[in-house]
């Protein structure tokens, strides 16, 4: 019931809240693969990460009911969003041996970067209501694709890596 409503409004809050949770729980896994290990900065890209998909559910809560958009909540959560990547990309390629990386690893990370980035697009293109994204269930069934996919690839990866002869 709730959910209906919150689509014909224009809102998912259920999609942010397990946006915040899931894409912060594959980026933390993602920064150990390439050797981030300390507990502070782990929990400080779960947190970064986390905040940029509540900036998303903040854009829709601000935007439901209004003509003009408002974006800074979709600029601060884009800003709240590298951050996660920036250390990442120090640990990718400060490491001593960049060989020592196994090819998935690089993988995981160039595959989930490009679905990440498709979220954004995406929300752009609905709130610019391009072409079939002026329906907004247009705009949440490309989230859900995207999510779904996104989430399959990388575990696709993950398990081809793993199964990698050492």
């Amino acid at each position: 019931k709730v959910y209906n409503r919150d689509l014909a409004n224009g809102i998912n809050r259920f999609r942010w809240y397990e946006y915040a949770l899931s894409s912060s729980l594959m980026i933390v896994l993602i920064a150990q693969l390439f050797g981030v290990y300390d507990i502070g900065a782990l929990i400080l890209i779960f947190i970064l990460n986390a905040s940029m998909n509540l900036f998303g559910l903040l854009m829709e809560e601000l935007n439901q009911f209004k003509k003009k958009t408002d974006w800074k909540p979709f600029v601060f959560g884009s800003l709240a969003g590298i951050g996660p990547w920036i250390v990442i990309l120090l640990y990718a390629f400060g490491n001593a041996n960049p060989a020592e990386v196994p090819w998935f690893v690089y993988a995981i990370v160039g595959s989930y970067f490009v679905f990440f980035n498709l979220f954004p697009i995406n929300m752009i293109l609905q709130y610019l209501k391009v072409g079939k994204w002026k329906n907004y269930l247009y705009g949440e069934k490309t989230y859900i694709v995207l999510s779904l996919v996104a989430k399959t690839v990388l575990a696709w990866l993950v398990f081809s890596g793993v199964m990698q002869p050492m």
